[in-house]
């Protein structure tokens, strides 16, 4: 996958935006569960009241909270306080409002919160809190003497149960010496250090309820207020989160759809530069297929990484987090499930990941032999080989089915497993969380969140797996896509062309030629020496196998020389660029090439401003207006995919109408009579040689009656030169010109 990184760089700035998105969404998917302890915690077990810090209290209640704190917080307590009465002249808030607030300010001073200090009341909250539960506790005993008893009959140095009924106990404290209340606060906080100082904040709280209460506050719109509140406030976050996902997927749809089309766009121009000598690397199905279905693979997993691979490990590293904030004493559960998890994909990818690029492969070899099948279909029922081919296919079938068959079977059994790792970590999470809240070390919101961390820890590590299992794949099909894309190009244009001599006449000149294909260990021409003069026709002839389309083919560079050199009017074609010299040529291949569209549109393939007279004057030519005139559409009649629905001699005639209508100074046609009858071949050599007099003819056949009248013919055997001349000279001087002729006619029509 790095070797096709640079082809992101369009696409920085949406994967930049998608990452801040998805730290923004990972941020509220986690703070979810936190809102849900609070609701829980706070807003059912506490009936909404938030901390041991009411917003206002009594000033009689603030009087029994300073008896249990030492004189130093009792003044910090007081300093953020304010005294308001009902009969007050003037005070830093409405005192209607107030009064409508907490109706108890018609009966009783009130101290309201005004100036808090952050760290001050975290400093004072422990010692408040206590303060809450001995002020709750003595209040109990007020109430209810027999209470007294719970306490261990004594509270502060004293026996309460031996105080006569109705004494104020507050009053009593109010009095002690001050040395005696000091002692009394050190055995109160020896009693609830055992506690902890979250269980004892927790429990205080129950204490600021009934405060609330003595202040004529709502308690069930109190609850409900605080609910609503904080469910709004899950509702935003949610709400917030799906945004983030719509807009993360849409960035990476973009980025994904983006790169893949970039990809086939590279792909298809590199192999447009492709000579002869990269094609032979690369077979016509494996350049489909990674055109198509290795690029699908990268697209498929350039979306799932920009949406999951950055997502899972801040959702990891933040429910870990979490987590150990809510219930550090059960992080050994979450240690243990990714312990086991980690395990697990650790088995499946020794085992998975080896198939992977065998996959690729076997889809290879599928399309080839699909590829096979339909090109050569009438072959098959010409042998009657369906049944083979059947069973190639099968074969080929079978052995991607089976491969893919094995991987699924390896996911289906890693799914249950994971699945039963989550649900196990649950029942321990729940089993384990219990037990804490029974013993009151675990809050029943705490215990919950707890659970949400772990599931969306686990959940993050299931994602990291199916990325991981879907990587390897798609990094064998980066891998193909990337080799094509750097593989560079045996035939380069030059770092400074030189242009064609004007006037340009197309003069073609072969100096000791000689080529070997890349990887061969001999050369397969040499010492290919002449000259092909405009206005001529040069023939070049020779058994199957001899290198005549090879000497061709080097003319418009398809293929460069290794020895010696070709000049174009005395320019050596390495020199120009390929534009230029490929511009000049009119190239007519043995096998006629055709694109579906129209025949109009197949022969100003050649020249796209070509007049509709130029198309007549080329057709007839190539003895092509008779076929097109007998069809109802003329030249706007359809030509199918690779020219299927026309025989192969109107295929040959068609494409060398195409090469006319281009005008060339230099014609190259490659053996591209064979298809067509005698009658048909003269017509057309004379046509061309009445049309096409000023340019130079290169005519690849084996018939000798195609080139008898050429002026020039060069006889080819076994890669070498071995004969050159006219007919008649040939005949009489060059053995294989002989040998060739006699075996196609006639000694009467040989003379």
């Amino acid at each position: 996958m790095l070797r096709l990184t640079r082809y992101l760089k369009p696409y920085l700035w949406m994967i930049l935006l998608a990452v801040a998105l998805l730290f923004v969404q990972a941020n509220a998917e986690l703070a979810l569960p936190d809102y849900l302890s609070r609701i829980v915690n706070t807003g059912i077990q506490q009936g909404g009241v938030e901390s041991v810090w009411p917003p206002a209290l009594r000033m009689s209640q603030m009087e029994r909270l300073a008896l249990f704190l030492k004189p130093d917080d009792s003044a910090a307590l007081l300093k953020m306080y304010v005294l308001a009465a009902r009969d007050m002249d003037s005070a830093p808030f409405d005192l209607i409002a107030l009064a409508q607030k907490y109706p108890a300010l018609e009966s009783e001073p009130l101290y309201v919160a005004w100036a808090m200090d952050e760290a001050v009341v975290e400093r004072l909250t422990p010692a408040l809190s206590q303060a809450w539960l001995a002020v709750s506790a003595i209040e109990q005993v007020m109430a209810d003497p027999a209470k007294a008893a719970e306490m261990g009959g004594g509270f502060g140095g004293f026996d309460i149960s031996s105080l006569p009924p109705g004494t104020d106990l507050f009053m009593l404290l109010s009095r002690m010496p001050a040395a005696q209340r000091a002692q009394m606060a050190a055995l109160m906080q020896e009693r609830f250090a055992a506690l902890g100082d979250s269980m004892v904040t927790q429990a205080a709280i129950q204490a600021v309820k009934a405060e609330y209460a003595a202040l004529g506050v709502d308690a069930e719109a109190l609850q409900t207020a605080y609910i609503l509140r904080v469910g709004g406030q899950m509702l935003l976050l949610t709400l917030l989160a799906v945004a983030c996902t719509i807009a993360v997927g849409f960035l990476a749809a973009r980025v994904s759809a983006g790169l893949a089309r970039d990809l086939r766009r590279a792909v298809f121009e590199r192999v447009e530069g492709f000579s002869g000598a990269e094609f032979d690397q690369f077979s016509t199905a494996s350049l489909i297929t990674r055109t198509t279905n290795d690029v699908t693979q990268v697209q498929m997993v350039t979306m799932m990484i920009v949406r999951m691979v950055i997502y899972a490990p801040i959702m990891g590293v933040g429910g870990v987090i979490r987590a150990m904030t809510k219930g550090p004493s059960m992080a050994w559960l979450i240690a243990v499930a990714v312990g086991i998890l980690l395990s697990l994909i650790g088995v499946v990818f020794s085992i998975a990941v080896p198939k992977f690029k065998l996959i690729q492969q076997l889809v290879d070899r599928l399309n080839l032999v699909a590829r096979e099948h339909l090109s050569g279909m009438m072959v098959i029922r010409a042998f009657n080989r369906q049944d083979f081919e059947e069973a190639r296919f099968d074969k080929a079938n079978r052995d991607l089915t089976a491969t893919s068959l094995f991987i699924n079977r390896v996911m289906v059994i890693m799914m249950p497993l994971i699945m039963f790792i989550m649900n196990a970590l649950s029942l321990a999470i729940i089993w384990v969380g219990a037990h804490q809240v029974a013993q009151a070390t675990m809050q029943v919101g705490d215990m919950m969140a707890f659970l949400q961390y772990a599931m969306q820890i686990v959940m993050s590590f299931l994602m990291l797996t199916m990325m991981f299992i879907m990587l390897p794949r798609a990094a064998v099909s980066a891998d193909r896509i990337a080799d094509v894309l750097e593989t560079a190009p045996s035939i380069h244009d030059p770092a400074a062309p030189q242009p064609f001599p004007a006037p340009f006449r197309g003069q073609v000149e072969f100096r000791d030629v000689g080529f070997r294909y890349p990887g061969a260990e001999e050369n397969v021409l040499c010492g290919i020496t002449f000259t092909a003069q405009p206005g001529q026709t040069t023939a070049i002839i020779g058994s199957t196998g001899s290198g005549k389309s090879t000497v061709v083919n080097l003319i418009p560079r398809f293929y460069d020389v290794t020895e010696g050199a070709i000049l174009i009017d005395g320019v050596d074609i390495r020199q120009v660029t390929q534009h230029d010299l490929r511009d000049k040529i009119g190239y007519i291949p043995q096998r006629g090439v055709l694109f579906s569209g129209t025949i109009e549109s197949n022969l100003r393939y050649a020249a796209d401003d070509a007049s509709a007279e130029t198309l007549t004057w080329a057709a007839d030519i190539a003895q092509a207006s008779e076929f097109i005139a007998a069809r109802p559409e003329g030249l706007d009649a359809e030509i199918a995919q690779g020219g299927g629905n026309v025989s192969g001699g109107q295929k040959q005639r068609l494409a060398i109408a195409r090469a006319l209508v281009k005008k060339p100074p230099i014609f190259i046609f490659d053996d591209s009579f064979s298809a067509l009858d005698f009658k048909t071949d003269a017509a057309l050599r004379r046509a061309l040689k009445q049309h096409t007099g000023d340019s130079t003819l290169l005519i690849v056949t084996q018939r000798v009656a195609t080139v008898k009248n050429a002026e020039q013919i060069i006889v080819l055997e076994e890669g070498r030169m071995v004969g050159r001349g006219t007919h008649r000279e040939l005949m009489a001087t060059c053995k294989t010109y002989q040998e060739i002729a006699l075996s196609q006619l006639s000694m009467e029509e040989l003379a």
